[in-house]
C-alpha cells in the first residue's frame, strides 16, 4: 500500500471511531437523563400539597371572639377574631420581656384578625385554644400541652421551651372578608 491510501484508511479509521465515541457518550447522556429524572420529580411537591399552595376563606360569618382553624400545606391556621379586649391585652404586651420580642402590629395586617400556623415552635405539636373549653395558657393565647409553651394573644411566645413565636403565615386580604393565605 501506498503512503498516501495507508494516511486516508487512517483518518477515515479516526473520523469512524470518533463517530463511534460520540454516539456513544450521546447514548449514555440521554440514558442517564432518563433514569435520574424520575428521581428528580419525585421530591416535588405532590398534587394534593400544591393545590393546597392557596387557600382562599371568606371570614364573613365568624363573630368577633371566635377562632377557626384551616389547613394551608397539610399545617392547620388559626385565624382569631380578636375582639377589642385580645387586641388590648396584645398591645399592652408589647413592651413586656418575652423570648421572641415582636411588636403586635407586625404580626397582623388588620388588628382584629390574626392569622397563625397552629404548630408550637419547640416540637411541632398543636397548641390548645381554639375551642372555648380549651386551656389558653397564662396569657389568654394558646397553651401547647406536650412540652407547657404559653403564647399570648398575639401568637409570641411568653412561657416555655418553644423558642420562637407562632408563625405567621403569608396572607392578604382580598376584600375585607376574604383572606388569600399563602
Amino acid at each position: 500500500m501506498s503512503d498516501v491510501s495507508a494516511r486516508q484508511q487512517s483518518q477515515g479509521d479516526e473520523t469512524r471511531r470518533d463517530f463511534l465515541y460520540y454516539a456513544t457518550a450521546g447514548a449514555a447522556t440521554v440514558t442517564t437523563g432518563a433514569a435520574v429524572w424520575p428521581l428528580i420529580n419525585s421530591m416535588n411537591p405532590s398534587a394534593d400539597v400544591s393545590a393546597l399552595a392557596v387557600v382562599n376563606i371568606d371570614l364573613e360569618g365568624v363573630e368577633p371572639g371566635s377562632r377557626i382553624t384551616l389547613k394551608w400545606k397539610g399545617k392547620p391556621v388559626f385565624i382569631d377574631h380578636r375582639p377589642e379586649e385580645r387586641i388590648a391585652l396584645a398591645l399592652a404586651d408589647d413592651d413586656a420581656p418575652m423570648p421572641d420580642p415582636e411588636p403586635d402590629a407586625a404580626r397582623v395586617q388588620r388588628p382584629e384578625w390574626l392569622v397563625v400556623v397552629g404548630v408550637c415552635t419547640h416540637l411541632g405539636c398543636i397548641p390548645l385554644g381554639q375551642a372555648s373549653s380549651d386551656p389558653t395558657g397564662d396569657w389568654q393565647g394558646w397553651f401547647c400541652p406536650c412540652h407547657g409553651s404559653h403564647y399570648d394573644t398575639s401568637g409570641r411566645i411568653r412561657k416555655g421551651p418553644a423558642p420562637r413565636n407562632l408563625d405567621v403565615p403569608p396572607y392578604e386580604f382580598v376584600t375585607d372578608t376574604l383572606v388569600k393565605i399563602g
